[in-house]
């Protein structure tokens, strides 16, 4: 039995998406964003479930169609100045199993016309636990150096996000880890096509990306005190 996979249909209902970004569209168009993204993207996440428990049994994939891997597609306007009520990206997140009650590192997945990456680590972690990993890898710079400068690692993903002005407290401005240790988040990204993600071994490919990153994921777990 083949791998569940994703289409282009997918990415045809999220262009569209983006010109009708109104309520009663997707009202109309409900059944498409079912056919198209809700289900092809639970049955990728039940079935990613064995393959991520080998990476690390430490990890979730959650095929609830609340609360699970696969973010809403409704965006909060509560706070920011975008009121369109829907995301035009698809999200899939999994977690740690301590997500809810501790920052800890996660696999994510991001599907959006031109626009595709996945990503592993931690997202803009608050001051505390952002200083915890920073010491972490002050104590352990080599292993710091090999995990995210050794191939394949090095060669498919970057890290990236945004970085403190000035030298993070109790580390030097000569560093020579100091653009690492200067990090507001902790993440690994690599750019991914449509046509890679609309391939039939595409979660082969997820797979093999996830176990290139499994060393600089263990690495965050360590610092935060989490199990990998």
């Amino acid at each position: 039995m083949s791998a569940p996979r994703f289409r282009p249909e997918l990415f045809a209902f999220l262009s569209d998406l983006a010109d009708n970004n109104e309520r009663p569209w997707f009202h109309e168009n409900k059944s498409r964003y079912d056919a198209a993204i809700k289900e092809p993207a639970l049955d990728f996440i039940e079935a990613f479930g064995p393959r991520l428990t080998k990476i690390s049994p430490h990890f979730e994939a959650n095929a609830r169609a609340v609360g699970g891997s696969l973010f809403r597609i409704q965006r909060d306007t509560r706070f920011g100045k975008d009121k369109t009520p829907y995301k035009t990206n698809t999200g899939l997140h999994f977690r740690h199993e301590r997500a809810k009650d501790a920052h800890s590192p996660g696999f994510y997945l991001h599907l959006q016309p031109r626009a595709c990456f996945m990503a592993m680590g931690l997202w803009s972690p608050e001051p505390k636990v952002a200083h915890q990993i920073r010491h972490h890898i002050g104590e352990n710079r080599d292993d710091w150096v090999r995990v995210t400068t050794t191939a394949p690692f090095a060669d498919q993903f970057e890290l990236g996000g945004d970085s403190l002005v000035r030298p993070p407290k109790g580390f030097d401005a000569d560093d020579p880890l100091l653009p690492d240790l200067k990090r507001k988040s902790f993440m690994a990204r690599t750019k991914l096509t449509q046509g890679q993600v609309t391939r039939a071994d595409f979660m082969d490919v997820f797979e093999e990306r996830c176990l290139m990153g499994r060393d600089f994921v263990s690495f965050l777990c360590d610092a935060v005190g989490v199990d990998f």
